[in-house]
């Protein structure tokens, strides 16, 4: 730390400047002192941005990563009734869709043709599912396209797809395994808080259940990331004991990848939109973004290397802001965005690599197309510019989007109760 931060610190309220300290000396910090950092302004707020940043440097060095990747929501028919999520649609709706197989490996082929290394899969939970249906996707996905990366299945589909099954989750996930998935998204977090849970997703995987399919998934060998939904419900000291939850379980297993702080986009939101609850949020504001990850990086300091923002939940000039607060990965090109885009989010759902790594040079951070799993695969220094077969497309429309996706009628869900 240069002499101009120690300056700083002298200025600083003695209790911020005391945790900061611990954090530079590596040490752990509480729930307790997280709970801190977040009530800071002025110098103090400053100081934790400067910190996180610090903490960036010495772990993962002046690399910003990305992933070119594409998102494969195969259904938004769903048996449970979140009050985040605007994406979902009840299996008696009429805009509900469901890809059938053949489409979500035309898509996956089409990726990896695109320079993709991975597809990530994820979706509702249509009633009366097939057991094996997960299973399938990855098979064929997997015998079309041998070497692409599947990151899929939430802990809330790991639950699903092994009830449908009649079977434990740990004999589920051997068998997801099995049929080619490589890594799973460490979503339906939400905020581990049963009680909060209960509010804002009654019925949603317990905190009990997202654990026991984390923890066994990591035993197995499956690595997932880690993420938090913030901006909503939630107070500060919960923010701060889902990340001390995150840890502990980091430091028993070592299988989480990253962190992904998600914020609340509420415009479309079911809970939002007819104000269920009472002091309901509109996403976190831009304090509360920047100190949410960097308190991440302070707190997961030694435990997880990787923090990734969300661009299209933050927006391009956020994403960059926040590469200066703690984060180091700028997440996937995506290439679909079905789910924040369906709750109101305006920043597309495409964003081609030579535009990732522009974002990054003009914060002089080093480019670094990276896979699932955190393995640098190409670094860009100095005036090294290669045009990726995905900054070649034009047109994007051929990909589709999720509003023309519930209009096509066949890709419309057929309920298997009327058959």
């Amino acid at each position: 730390m240069t002499m101009n931060i120690d300056s700083l610190f002298k200025n600083a309220d003695p209790v911020i400047s005391e945790i900061l300290n611990r954090a530079l000396s590596e040490k752990e910090i509480t729930v307790k002192e997280g709970l801190e950092l977040y009530d800071t302004s002025g110098i103090d707020f400053h100081l934790v941005g400067l910190v996180a940043d610090e903490l960036r440097r010495r772990r993962v060095g002046d690399i910003v990563s990305y992933v070119v990747n594409r998102n494969i929501n195969f259904t938004n028919v769903c048996i449970k009734q979140c009050g985040f999520c605007a994406f979902s649609r009840d299996f008696r709706e009429e805009e509900g869709y469901f890809l059938p197989t053949e489409e979500i490996v035309r898509r996956a082929k089409e990726a990896h043709q695109l320079g993709a290394t991975e597809v990530c899969v994820q979706a509702g939970l249509p009633p009366d599912m097939e057991g094996d249906v997960y299973e399938n996707i990855c098979r064929e996905i997997k015998k079309e396209v041998p070497d692409i990366h599947i990151h899929g299945f939430s802990p809330e589909e790991i639950l699903y797809g092994a009830t449908r099954s009649g079977v434990d989750i740990k004999e589920f996930l051997k068998r997801m395994k099995e049929a080619g998935v490589d890594t799973l998204p460490g979503t339906s977090a939400e905020i581990l808080d049963q009680e909060l849970r209960d509010k804002i997703s009654p019925g949603r995987i317990s905190v009990k259940d997202w654990e026991e399919v984390i923890k066994n998934a990591h035993k197995m060998g499956i690595n997932t990331t880690s993420t938090m939904m913030f901006g909503h419900l939630e107070s500060n000291e919960d923010r701060v004991k889902h990340i001390e939850k995150l840890r502990s379980i980091q430091k028993e297993t070592g299988g989480f990848t990253e962190f992904v702080p998600l914020n609340f986009i509420h415009t479309e939101a079911p809970m939002y939109k007819h104000q269920l609850h009472e002091g309901i949020k509109q996403g976190g504001s831009g304090n509360d973004v920047l100190l949410t990850h960097a308190i991440a990086r302070i707190m997961l300091n030694n435990h997880i290397n990787n923090i990734q923002m969300s661009w299209v939940k933050e927006g391009q000039k956020m994403s960059q802001l926040l590469l200066m607060w703690g984060a180091n990965d700028f997440g996937g090109t995506l290439i679909n965005e079905s789910i924040s885009t369906s709750a109101g989010s305006e920043h597309g759902q495409l964003l081609r690599p030579k535009e990732i790594r522009r974002m990054i040079r003009e914060i002089k951070r080093i480019p670094a197309e990276r896979n699932t799993k955190y393995k640098i695969l190409k670094k860009f220094e100095g005036d090294n510019e290669p045009e990726d077969k995905l900054d070649k497309v034009t047109n994007t429309s051929q990909f589709g989007s999720y509003v023309e996706l519930i209009k096509i009628n066949k890709f419309n869900y057929e309920n298997p109760r009327r058959k």
